[in-house]
């Protein structure tokens, strides 16, 4: 590699595909705070995605549902307190 235009801290990471918990070792230069126990023993720094070749529907074949209607209502319970209508407001 060239000298002084690659990043130093490649290291084994451990990326972890939340939308159905799969998970793989690869080498990344990605920051992170989180740990993963490996497979191994050995614990691994962890990066969380979103989707990965094992969600994506292009990979996949397949559409898998996604929880909009959860994320919808932790959003309005989350902000519900500067709607100007009231709407979401319960009395009582």
């Amino acid at each position: 590699m060239k000298p002084g235009i690659h990043p130093d801290n490649y290291r084994l990471v451990v990326f972890k595909d939340m939308s159905n918990d799969y998970a793989f070792l690869s080498r990344s230069a990605a920051a992170t705070k989180e740990t993963i126990k490996w497979e191994d023993g050995n614990e691994y720094p962890l990066v969380k995605v979103e989707v990965s070749h094992k969600s994506h529907p292009f990979y996949t074949g397949k559409a898998q549902f996604v929880d909009t209607a959860g994320r919808i209502d932790k959003f309005r319970q989350k902000y519900g307190k500067f709607d100007k209508k009231g709407e979401d407001k319960k009395e009582g």
